[in-house]
């Protein structure tokens, strides 16, 4: 029996009779068949699977520190620069006039929320035909903490359907434009929250991160964003994609606007202090070998001068390699698979149709993952965490590019980088999804723009619960950085 018979008859007796869809099935499988391959090779250790935990977030220490204001408010202006610019595509549902803002620390600050987080009284699609728009009858935790911190909700933010993928180009509601770099992908699957703050519509935004899908659209868009620790911020109201992986995090022109908001979805009532002067005491591992090889050569200039800057600022720099990291994408693959279509099966079943083609077939490849592949994944996760949590060893950051690349071409399916080809999502998702694995805080910042005028971003990366040392170390490269002279 060949590989298409066996696909088609094991649908069958799933009774997903779709035999019609064998054709795409293969030719999604010879997409991934690179990290098919190596967890194939890969060896489960004898250890427990992984078992993602919410962390203990540490606060910051006031030492030296300063508190940052909260970014200026305006949500009558920002929803008059959203209607102008509707060829963007950047938001499925606008407010029909500027909600009032409380009076926290937020009052009326305008803030864009991705099209998966329940506002009461609006539709919530995740971007998809296959979903039934149900109006929320109540705010998602975090939509309620903004709204008493005083934030406005302006708009639901598009992105790519139902979260699963990173280009933002949605069958419904169009494809989302970079604003930098029309010509570029806006990364997603946060495409939406991403251009709205980089056309400057509004100055922060919420999205969602399972493989990078805030930072990965932070660096395409030339905006800071932050994925905080593993369920820092809950998730209640919010669409699963993958669980195990799926984080909520802030979005913002620059990192103080992160800070902002990610104090007003803990819950705060203020922004605490916690900016630093500079580096000194800190010990910064650059990550090399799978992080910096291969690398464009622009992104690679970039992390250079990045080192050199913050060695010149105080800090220890060192260089350091992960044990096992190759194997990410693999344990990625067959941990975001099978989760993403248990949570959309019936959908998936009932009117997969509705569904784009590129999201489609990757929820039929989950049906085809063995739930012993499963159980292989987690174990080989437990592993690969411990390695990462090791890299921390005499280091109180890691410092790595947030992309290999700068943004790829709209349009395209594969990417050369130095060299070697990879298929686009791998190539885009290689330097952010260890850090979903992990639940590790991890911000991309901005740091200087390329040849052509596209963005470069650099990802720092703190140990579990850490969240602040990273926003105040993304600070730091953020102050350093070209970009804001460069970026006119």
């Amino acid at each position: 029996m060949d590989l298409r018979e066996a696909l088609v008859g094991y649908s069958d007796w799933l009774g997903y009779d779709h035999r019609e869809r064998s054709a795409a099935w293969l030719a999604r499988l010879e997409v991934n068949r690179p990290e098919l391959e190596a967890f194939r090779t890969l060896q489960p250790p004898g250890i427990q699977p992984y078992r993602p935990a919410a962390a203990r977030l540490v606060p910051p220490n006031p030492s030296g520190a300063r508190t940052s204001e909260p970014p200026p408010a305006d949500a009558s202006e920002a929803l008059e620069r959203a209607r102008a610019k509707p060829e963007l595509n950047a938001f499925t549902w606008l407010a029909p006039q500027a909600p009032r803002g409380g009076a926290g620390f937020l009052s009326g600050v305008p803030i864009a929320v991705k099209d998966l987080m329940d506002v009461a009284g609006v539709p919530v699609t995740g971007g998809s035909r296959a979903l039934d728009p149900a109006t929320a009858q109540d705010d998602a935790q975090i939509v309620a903490r903004l709204k008493r911190a005083g934030g406005s909700i302006i708009g639901l933010a598009n992105l790519h359907e139902v979260a699963y993928g990173i280009t933002s180009d949605n069958p419904r509601f169009g494809r989302v434009v970079n604003p930098r770099a029309p010509s570029r992908i806006p990364g997603g699957s946060s495409g939406g929250s991403a251009a709205a703050i980089a056309a400057g519509i509004v100055r922060c935004a919420i999205g969602t991160d399972t493989a990078g899908s805030i930072r990965i659209p932070a660096a395409c868009c030339g905006i800071a964003g932050f994925k905080p620790s593993y369920d820092a911020l809950p998730r209640d109201g919010v669409m699963d994609l993958a669980p195990s992986l799926d984080h909520v995090g802030p979005m913002g022109r620059d990192v103080e606007d992160c800070a902002a908001l990610f104090a007003a979805m803990l819950g705060l009532d203020r922004v605490p202090a916690w900016l630093r002067p500079d580096s000194r005491g800190w010990s910064i591992a650059r990550l090399r070998g799978y992080f910096e090889e291969p690398l464009d050569a622009e992104v690679r200039a970039a992390m250079d001068a990045a080192a050199a800057a913050l060695a010149t600022d105080g800090a220890r720099i060192a260089d350091r390699s992960i044990a096992g990291i190759e194997s990410a994408s693999a344990i990625q693959l067959n941990t975001i698979s099978p989760e993403a279509t248990a949570v959309h099966l019936a959908r998936l079943k009932d009117r997969g149709d509705r569904f784009g083609e590129d999201v489609r077939v990757r929820l039929e490849m989950g049906l085809f993952f063995p739930g012993a592949w499963y159980t292989k994944a987690q174990r080989l996760r437990a592993a690969l965490v411990r390695e990462i949590e090791a890299a921390f060893d005499g280091a109180d950051l890691l410092l790595c590019p947030t992309l290999r690349a700068p943004a790829p071409a709209v349009g395209a399916a594969r990417v050369d980088i130095g060299g070697r080809d990879y298929a686009l999502h791998t190539a885009v998702t290689h330097l952010t999804l260890p850090f979903n694995l992990a639940g590790l805080p991890a911000a991309s910042v901005p740091w200087s723009l390329a040849r052509d005028g596209v963005p470069i971003s650099l990802q720092v990366v703190a140990p579990r619960g850490e969240d602040w040392r990273a926003l105040a170390a993304a600070h730091r490269l953020q102050s350093l950085a070209p970009w804001r002279a460069s970026k006119g």
